[in-house]
């Protein structure tokens, strides 16, 4: 459940926000809002996350589990950041075009499709 209906509710205002910029022609804010939001959720959230739980406990190292599901959201993510570079700054020079958006939908499609059968088999 969360891999779907909480992070497609989680990221609708992202979502909005930043094709709205696209369509009023500012692709660069665009760009930068897709990666800026999870950057900042990642190190600030999980900064604080971890600092909290580390003042409550007294751990001063806490163990992390990598699970094969969130090493395949790993992949998945490092794939999709080589894919904007190759893309938008080898093949293109310094342009997103329509091809990259369906393959960037065809790799989620196939992340999603990776994380259910993670989930049933591991």
């Amino acid at each position: 459940m969360g891999l779907t209906i909480l992070a497609w509710g989680n990221s609708m205002g992202d979502l909005s926000a930043n094709m709205t910029m696209a369509r009023k022609g500012l692709a660069n804010m665009a760009i930068t809002a897709c990666f800026a939001g999870p950057v900042f959720n990642i190190l600030v959230g999980m900064g604080a996350g971890f600092s909290a739980l580390s003042s409550i406990t007294g751990m001063v190292n806490i163990p992390v589990e990598l699970t094969p599901s969130i090493t395949s959201g790993f992949a998945f993510l490092f794939l999709n950041c080589w894919l904007v570079l190759i893309s938008g700054v080898c093949w293109n020079r310094g342009r997103i075009t329509k091809g990259y958006g369906y393959a960037a939908l065809a790799l989620y499609s196939l992340y999603i499709v990776t994380s259910i059968l993670l989930q049933i088999y591991y």
